[in-house]
């Protein structure tokens, strides 16, 4: 399966324009954990809410600090074609919880978190557990 369909294509997206105020309001109206931070469709960044609490409470970035001033260096994306495993190799190397997906054009088309994946391996092993149980010898 390739993260064309396991990832999230309801990107919360903004502008390195936008400010920190207006990324911490975008976090809490849509309950995610991060912000994609796009020049049009081409992700260059990305603001994590632990981003957004160390910027303000240990670089006292004021709340209208913009998020290209505390976005990552560098954004990690993987590719539409790729799969599970491909994902998790590439968060432990790069030591990311959240990838934002790319077509072949390095566009944005969703966004992969750990938490989604842990989400599937669970489901997955939720599956295995009712073959086994439905093939196990009565006791």
């Amino acid at each position: 399966m390739t993260l064309e369909t396991l990832a999230r294509s309801d990107v919360v997206t903004a502008s390195p324009g936008t400010e920190i105020r207006e990324l911490a309001t975008m976090m809490d109206d849509e309950m995610v954990g991060s912000v994609v931070i796009a020049d049009g469709d081409e992700p260059v960044g990305i603001v994590t809410d632990r981003d957004l609490a160390l910027a303000t409470l240990l670089e006292d970035a004021g709340p209208d600090a913009t998020a290209e001033s505390i976005m990552s260096d560098g954004v990690h994306t993987i590719g539409v074609d790729a799969g599970f495993y491909e994902a998790t190799e590439r968060m432990n190397e790069h030591n990311v919880r959240r990838l934002p997906v790319v077509d072949d054009g390095g566009h944005l088309a969703g966004i992969i978190t750990l938490d989604d994946l842990s989400e599937l391996l669970a489901d997955e092993q939720s599956e295995l557990v009712g073959v086994i149980r439905e093939q196990r010898a009565p006791y």
